[in-house]
């Protein structure tokens, strides 16, 4: 027999139809069902409920539910607050239909104003007209305004014995800490993927429904943990496929790209075959699926292929045994860092997306991007061949810029002007060495005679300074003379030249050139040698 059509007046949707009646019936939510049972059995109800969690948990129907439990009087009409509500009283009929007159349901985001909640508040005072309490359920609690709260407070601090508050909500960080202190909280979980598929078979089965486990598995997934949610789209691929739901017809209906083609694009992209990737994404789109959503499914890919490698038996335990098979495979070919630079790049893509004026286009360069990042070496990969190659050979001239012989400084006499730098680096003369090194030419040096042109921000006495302190170190005399020649290019702008010389070397490294032109835009800033001390000042 199939379903009922949805045409016909009597028809519900499944989330109505199938909505718990009782504690016992609530899915996912052992904690909540464990507290409220004893909280009855015991007697201690409390005077305000505050429930929260993401759509389509149950939070209005626990509140249903428990003013079902408050108000129940059995079926022979003497029973007391109960756990499992009979169901069949006046009361458990009238709170099902939503007309009990005690029960109230006020939606917060359409009451938010002082004067919707003086109106309620007032009302409150009198005892319940029919029932055992009055039971206010108040939806989205966090709408209300700051003066609203701050008139619920005192109430909902000294209730009057027959009321009771029942607030749901699924933005908990906007109530005010004084009303969360004063209601006993529940958060309601996500429901396991696992569970939501085998509730939904379960439903299917009872609407006389054959759902395949790969069309129930991917409607869980869908339903990202809510059960409402859920319901809402097995009954739509219910009515789609006239009592006949399959993994090919969820897919459809979704939007979403065939689980098979998105392993084989990820297969492409990750062994660096651009152009099978790019037909296999055009491919895709010419079925309907947003290309978006392709990048969505290959960056839920990498994360459970990351799973696999980390927590193979947990990751795998919920997957299909397609899925299992190939990811078994893939995740042995494919390495962590190679799997978290994939995730930096598509959650990026993703962004980059969702905000281009055609999101085809910038999927495509993202796939490009990732399909030739993939190929690239890891960092530890790129260090170890780098150290394992020839090191580029030094500037001209860096062999003539070898530190002075150290020994003591009173006996050493420098051999050359950059020996005579470092002796005025070492006897901690710092505004002289920095004009030597920014502000001084070398036209010619000879041990004792030293010929310079002054730069513009020289000082004038620099010449004689110079001759005096190392006339003092060395113990012999110096002459250092001014001159008008241009001489070579100061020891600062030389060292420049040289370090963006040996930049530009180390990026003609193949290893290095394929690694910027992978990412746009990043550069060489600096090349170090570990088995040698950085040169002066910081410097390669």
């Amino acid at each position: 027999m199939a379903p009922p059509d949805q045409d016909n007046p009597q028809y519900r949707v499944l989330a109505r139809k199938y909505r718990p009646q009782t504690l016992g019936e609530l899915r996912g939510q052992d904690v909540l069902v464990r507290t409220l049972t004893h909280a009855v059995e015991t007697g201690r109800i409390a005077q305000a409920f505050l429930l929260t969690g993401i759509r389509g948990v149950g939070k209005t129907t626990t509140a249903r539910v428990l003013a079902r439990m408050l108000n129940c009087v059995g079926e022979n009409g003497t029973g007391g607050v109960t756990a499992e509500p009979c169901g069949v009283c006046e009361h458990c009929v009238a709170i099902a239909a939503d007309r009990h007159i005690d029960v109230l349901e006020v939606d917060a985001a359409s009451h938010t104003g002082i004067d919707n909640m003086r109106s309620l508040l007032d009302a409150a005072r009198y005892r319940p007209s029919l029932g055992r309490y009055k039971v206010y359920v108040m939806d989205e609690v966090h709408m209300l305004s700051g003066p609203a709260f701050n008139a619920l407070l005192k109430t909902l601090e000294e209730p009057p014995e027959h009321l009771k508050f029942v607030f749901a909500t699924t933005e908990l960080r906007k109530i005010p800490a004084t009303i969360l202190s004063r209601c006993q909280r529940f958060d309601l979980r996500r429901i396991d993927a696992g569970e939501l598929a085998r509730y939904f078979g379960d439903i299917a089965s009872r609407e006389q429904a054959s759902a395949t486990d790969e069309a129930l598995a991917l409607i869980a997934r869908a339903a990202d943990g809510s059960v409402r949610d859920g319901l809402s789209i097995l009954d739509q691929a219910i009515a789609q496929g006239r009592g006949t739901v399959t993994e090919d017809d969820v897919r459809a209906m979704l939007g979403l790209a065939d689980r098979g083609r998105t392993f084989a694009l990820y297969r492409h992209v990750m062994a660096g075959r651009i152009a099978d990737a790019l037909e296999g994404l055009a491919e895709q789109y010419a079925s309907g699926v947003d290309p978006v959503v392709v990048l969505e499914d290959l960056l839920e890919l990498t994360h459970w292929l990351t799973r696999c490698k980390v927590t193979p038996d947990a990751a795998r335990q919920a997957a299909p045994e397609f899925e299992r098979t190939q990811g078994a495979e893939m995740a042995e070919t494919l390495g962590v860092p190679h799997l978290t630079r994939a995730w930096q790049i598509l959650l990026k893509g993703i962004g980059e997306a969702r905000v281009a004026p055609d999101s085809l286009q910038a999927v495509e360069m993202t796939l490009v991007r990732l399909a030739f990042s993939a190929t690239l070496p890891t960092p530890e990969q790129a260090l170890k061949a780098l150290q394992e190659s020839k090191p580029p050979a030094p500037a001209k001239g860096s062999e003539s810029r070898a530190p002075a012989v150290t020994g003591d400084a009173g006996s050493e006499v420098p051999q050359s002007f950059e020996a005579v730098l470092d002796l005025v680096e070492r006897r901690r003369e710092a505004i002289l060495h920095s004009h030597l090194r920014h502000n001084v030419h070398l036209v010619s040096f000879a041990v004792g005679n030293i010929e310079i042109r002054l730069g513009k921000d020289a000082p004038r006495e620099l010449p004689s300074n110079l001759a005096r302190l190392l006339g003092a170190w060395t113990g012999m005399a110096w002459q250092v003379t001014p001159s008008t020649r241009d001489g070579a290019p100061t020891i600062a702008l030389s060292e420049e030249q040289e370090k963006k010389a040996l930049l530009e070397e180390t990026a003609r490294e193949p290893d290095l050139s394929r690694i910027l032109e992978a990412f746009p835009g990043a550069e060489i800033v600096d090349v170090r040698d570990g088995d040698k001390p950085h040169a002066r000042n910081g410097n390669p």
